[in-house]
């Protein structure tokens, strides 16, 4: 997803990536890093439930100050809405 989305849009993406116990440290916590799976773009965060693709390629958009792409909805969007 995020390659994909760092060359659509001519971003750089930095991928970091530790053993989980590494989350749970406390120089981790007092780094001020978000503990995984967690996406920052200039400070504003994407972390847990928030953390999908339609949500990371909007937060680029905005911040890129484009209009993010139009997501097609499915059946089980209409229906759930989600």
């Amino acid at each position: 997803m995020m390659p994909g989305l760092g060359k659509k849009y001519d971003v750089d993406i930095e991928t970091i990536s530790k053993p989980k116990l590494e989350f749970h440290t406390d120089e981790y916590y007092a780094s001020g890093l978000p503990i995984a799976p967690a996406i920052t773009v200039n400070g504003e965060l994407l972390q847990g439930a928030d953390f999908t693709e339609e949500r990371f390629e909007a937060l680029i958009c905005r911040h890129l100050d484009i209009n993010p792409p139009e997501v097609k909805k499915g059946l089980l969007r209409n229906i759930f809405g989600r």
